[in-house]
């Protein structure tokens, strides 16, 4: 039993085998094809049979292995290698079949190679998760043929392979590297030009030469007899918290991911990136309720507890209660923060109704607030309407996209600080804006 389910039939063989059936159809009236057709069926049972040898003969000729890594990254194209080993004594045809995750919903994943002898054969194929969660691999299936390509032997291997999806890994890599290497301007962060004093008192020392004279410390030149001058450093380990709302309205999806995943994301390349600048960084996520909250804290090994909390998040379908965000904040975040608001508002009319709670929370802290552009519309509107439905999605798809602007401007009008942006340029928008705010000495 086990070996008819290992045994394919080639496509090959079923035109020898109507081959061989048309002749004897022809020997009724053509009785001299009548022999040619037991040939041609004693053939095709020969070499059959010497297939069947071929690739049975051996019990465990051909050997793979798909390496998977503990986690994949959300929303990126993650990389799955597979090596194969041909350990028959003659060359192969493969047909590589693995069965992926259902969340890929794909179901025609097909790779085709040959093998000579002895040969080791490696390749990758990319698969790129929009859900975070549990991915379960199937079967790596190789079907193997000989030169004769008549019937093909099935192998199988590593059988429910499970692979978590954590939040894009792979993103906040890149930027901590870019960061780095100083090469943040490639890919559109700005320098930005250090605005007043934000820096913090370190030492008194003796003055050198190219010291700023409006540093020297009179008191401190009058005890030593020399000069002495104040040195300052730029002032560090400033709170900043990441606050995600994980009501209905992140549940929208833009290129497969939801809103959610962005601001997900994002939040842990921030992170991360704020850490490396000496800031404390902490999380709250909230809808009806406060479902996480992490305290600031700056330590680098504080990053992995940021990832697991991030991993475990999910949005709901509730709306979200900015009354219960104002309490909690008052209550938990206590000196003066700059606080990343990741959320969205289709009407001026929503945000007006936590407009109060909004200026509550930046009377104490400053405040941005991240607001997602819809870039479906921005496709509808450079569109050419050519009848009366397209002039129709066409005027209220602008309505919609000038009251995003309009949000801006009453944020504006309040003394809050906004981002408007597309989701996919969400982390470039928020490091510029905390190193705009850095540099501004607004924190």
């Amino acid at each position: 039993m086990k070996f008819l389910k290992s045994l394919y039939i080639h496509k090959q063989l079923y035109i020898y085998i109507a081959v061989a059936a048309v002749c004897f159809l022809l020997s009724y009236w053509f009785p001299a094809i009548y022999s040619i057709a037991w040939i041609i069926t004693v053939i095709i049972l020969v070499v059959l049979f010497i297939d069947l040898i071929l690739l049975y003969q051996p019990k465990k000729a051909i050997s793979a292995r798909r390496i998977l890594p503990d986690k994949f990254s959300n929303s990126d194209n993650n990389p799955v290698p597979v090596t194969i080993t041909n350990n028959y004594g003659f060359k192969t045809y493969l047909d590589v079949i693995d069965e992926l995750p259902v969340q890929f919903q794909k179901r025609d994943f097909s790779y085709q190679t040959s093998l000579n002898p002895s040969q080791n054969h490696d390749f990758e194929y990319l698969v790129r998760p929009v859900d975070r969660g549990e991915y379960y691999f199937g079967h790596l299936n190789i079907y193997v043929s000989s030169v004769l390509k008549i019937i093909k032997r099935k192998y199988q291997f590593q059988n429910k392979q499970m692979v978590m999806v954590y939040p894009s890994i792979i993103q906040m890599q890149k930027y901590d590297f870019l960061a780095i290497s100083n090469a943040l301007t490639e890919i559109g962060l700005k320098k930005i030009r250090r605005i007043g004093n934000t820096s913090e008192f370190e030492q008194i020392k003796e003055y050198v030469n190219g010291d700023d004279f409006r540093t020297v410390n009179w008191k401190a030149t009058a005890k030593r007899g020399q000069l002495m001058v104040n040195q300052y450093q730029d002032e560090k380990s400033q709170p900043i918290y990441s606050i995600i709302d994980t009501g209905r309205i992140m549940k929208m999806p833009f290129n497969g991911l939801k809103l959610l995943d962005y601001a997900i994301n994002s939040t842990l390349a921030f992170s991360n990136v704020a850490l490396k600048k000496h800031d404390k960084v902490g999380m709250l996520s909230f809808s009806k309720k406060i479902e996480t909250f992490l305290p600031a804290i700056q330590k680098l090994t504080y990053l992995n507890r940021i990832l697991e909390t991030l991993y475990n998040i999910d949005t709901q379908f509730s709306d979200s209660d900015f009354g219960l965000l104002y309490a909690q904040i008052k209550r938990q975040v206590t000196h003066r923060s700059l606080l990343l608001l990741y959320t969205n508002f289709e009407h001026v009319s929503s945000l007006k109704r936590q407009m109060p709670y909004l200026q509550a929370i930046s009377k104490k802290h400053m405040l941005v607030v991240v607001l997602f552009e819809n870039t479906e519309l921005e496709t509808i509107i450079k569109e050419n309407a050519e009848d009366l439905q397209s002039i129709y999605h066409k005027t209220i798809a602008e309505k919609f996209d000038f009251e995003k602007r309009l949000m801006v401007k009453e944020l504006q009008k309040h003394g809050i600080q906004s981002i408007l942006t597309a989701p996919e340029n969400l982390t470039i928008n928020t490091i510029n804006k905390y190193l705009e705010i850095k540099a501004r000495g607004l924190l």
